[in-house]
């Protein structure tokens, strides 16, 4: 039986600032250069709400069978510590987890450790994925892949 809940962290260093990392992450318009879901579908619709960067700011997609449809919102933003994100989505699949990406200090001030996780039930569909293969190994490379796009975008800033 697949469990109930699951939790997907995966970490990175950074050769940038902690401020610098932070902008990327606070601000949904910046993920489109780090996010390893943006590029599933070249004519993702985008929708942002809200002020830039603030608690309370959102971001909806809607995009093709790999990219679904769902959205986001910033439910707590500790500059240049911490973003907390809700995200809900659709399609291809009914979920709400919760984000949490953490920025530490590392060695220098030019360096950061950047934590991705996530948490959330295995829930409907879910459920069934979840016997055949756990969340982390469906996901758990995506976190990956969009971790190493967010070193590079804030190395490159």
């Amino acid at each position: 039986m697949a469990p109930q809940k699951f939790s997907i962290e995966r970490s990175i260093t950074i050769s940038a600032p902690p401020p610098v990392v932070y902008q990327l992450i606070a601000d949904f318009h910046q993920w489109t250069r780090w996010s390893p879901w943006e590029k599933l579908d070249a004519d993702l619709e985008r929708n942002y709400s809200g002020p830039d960067g603030e608690v309370g700011a959102g971001y909806s997609w809607k995009g093709n069978r790999k990219a679904g449809q769902g959205n986001m919102t910033f439910t707590e933003l500790v500059p240049p510590a911490s973003v907390s994100v809700d995200v809900n989505f659709l399609r291809p699949f009914k979920a709400s987890n919760k984000v949490v990406f953490t920025i530490t200090p590392e060695g220098t001030a030019d360096g950061s450790v950047v934590s991705w996780l996530m948490t959330g039930e295995n829930t409907g569909l879910g459920k069934i994925f979840a016997k055949v293969m756990p969340v982390d190994r469906l996901i758990g490379g995506d976190f990956e892949k969009g971790l190493t796009a967010l070193k590079a975008a804030a190395e490159g800033a």
